[in-house]
């Protein structure tokens, strides 16, 4: 019965391809804005490590007063200071822990064929690799102990090992940055995070640094900071990097994974304990404020996902209610144009509810006619979208199996909810009236 619904649906479409066309035009223009949107809205809004986004936080310490203060009491600044950052990890409070920052290297090739280039960089602890899951093609992490000795150790990001050594195994190899030379330790393998969880600040969207190195070592070597460097508060620089270290400046970004309800509690108060002892000490004269986010809260601090996303899907998704606002007024004349023959078919003995399933069923072969040419506007939306975006950005913004099976989906269903009352009116056709019309 089901394939004779259809064969009705398919007659009754091409015997008008004009109101046909509109009906479809009308759903597949509405798919084809909301999809368009809703894919880049997505991509922005991905969490890139769904496993551990409630386990992974990161602390701020307000050492810049009230009149710094956010419209919303939040702190001013969005990292810490050096002096904070190598409180906390003194303190030891979390299961991993990493103080980071960002910066980088003239890279001085082994092969004479290849000229010195420059490669960004980042300082961090030990901890990071295990705390973001990051995967490794050759060799491991640094130690602990090689970031308390001040090791001259690197991890190769997989482009930069590819470069330097062709892809081959660089363990135990030296690399020359900045014309010292350092020994590799481990090579990372494909690793790219979209948003970079670690560091939006930076670069929300962008590929991870080509290198990385202990954090106290790029102390140690006084590193330039390539990174955000906010010296906005009430801050006294004195002279050189180690002036820098201990202003009020912030440049250090920090990390803890605490995998328990309890050690987020217990690291919020050691994290309020310190502040408070610094007020005591007299390092700033107001009330303490501290913060402790997790991933998803600081994607919304940092507005990852601006609010002019959000707003335009909505009114895309406004949009293709007008469609179908729209495909309800053609369904209705449809359906009404063909009463005679409805009439016809309640007489010999059809009844409502198969009139019904057939209506509905011919909305149905409408939404998947819309589905499949909004499908097409959204591939011509998503292309327009990545000429407009930086790349990184663009290598987001595509379909997939899951997307294509959303919007076709949505175009049936939204077809079939916007023909329930063109399709209601037909069932309530009179036989006698029609038969008597004609």
């Amino acid at each position: 019965m089901f394939r004779y619904y259809i064969w009705l649906a398919l007659r009754s479409l091409r015997r008008n391809p004009m109101l046909t066309a509109l009906m479809v035009a009308a759903i597949g223009l509405g798919i084809g804005a909301s999809m368009t949107t809703l894919s880049l809205f997505r991509a922005m809004s991905g969490d890139p490590i769904p496993q551990k986004s409630a386990q992974l936080f990161t602390p701020l310490i307000d050492n810049w007063g009230p009149d710094q203060r956010e419209k919303n009491g939040e702190p001013g600044q969005d990292m810490l200071t050096y002096t904070d950052a190598v409180a906390l990890m003194n303190l030891h409070a979390a299961r991993r822990q990493a103080a980071m920052y960002a910066t980088g290297f003239a890279v001085m090739p082994t092969d004479p064929t290849q000229n010195p280039f420059q490669a960004d960089a980042r300082a961090t602890g030990a901890d990071f690799f295990a705390m973001f899951d990051v995967p490794f093609k050759y060799g491991t992490p640094w130690s602990a102990a090689d970031d308390e000795a001040r090791a001259d150790v690197v991890v190769l990001g997989r482009k930069l090992n590819d470069k330097l050594f062709g892809g081959a195994n660089s363990v135990g190899k030296t690399v020359n940055l900045d014309n010292h030379d350092y020994r590799v330790v481990g090579v990372l393998d494909d690793w790219s995070p979209q948003p970079r969880m670690y560091d939006v600040m930076d670069q929300t969207f962008g590929e991870v640094e080509a290198l990385f190195l202990p954090f106290n070592t790029a102390i140690g070597r006084q590193m330039d900071i390539w990174g955000n460097n906010n010296c906005a508060g009430p801050t006294v620089v004195d002279p050189g990097f180690e002036g820098h270290m201990r202003s009020e400046c912030t440049w250090v970004q920090f990390w803890a994974e605490l995998n328990t309800a309890e050690q987020v509690q217990h690291y919020r108060t050691l994290l309020d304990g310190y502040a408070a002892e610094q007020q005591h000490n007299g390092r700033f004269h107001w009330a303490p404020l501290t913060r402790l986010y997790d991933v998803r809260k600081w994607f919304d601090v940092q507005h990852v996902v601006p609010d002019e996303s959000r707003v335009m899907v909505v009114v895309s998704f406004g949009f293709l209610f007008v469609c179908l606002v729209n495909a309800v007024g053609l369904m209705l004349a449809k359906f009404m144009t063909r009463a005679s023959e409805i009439g016809v078919r309640r007489a010999i003995g059809a009844n409502r509810r198969a009139v019904f399933t057939q209506c509905l069923v011919e909305t149905g072969v409408i939404g998947l006619a819309g589905g499949l040419v909004g499908l097409a506007l959204t591939a011509v939306g998503l292309a327009g979208m990545r000429a407009l975006l930086s790349k990184d950005m663009a290598d987001l913004t595509h379909l997939d199996l899951i997307d294509v099976l959303v919007t076709v989906a949505l175009a049936v269903l939204a077809a079939m909810l916007a023909g329930l009352y063109p399709t209601w009116r037909a069932t309530q056709v009179q036989p006698a009236w029609q038969l008597k019309a004609n």
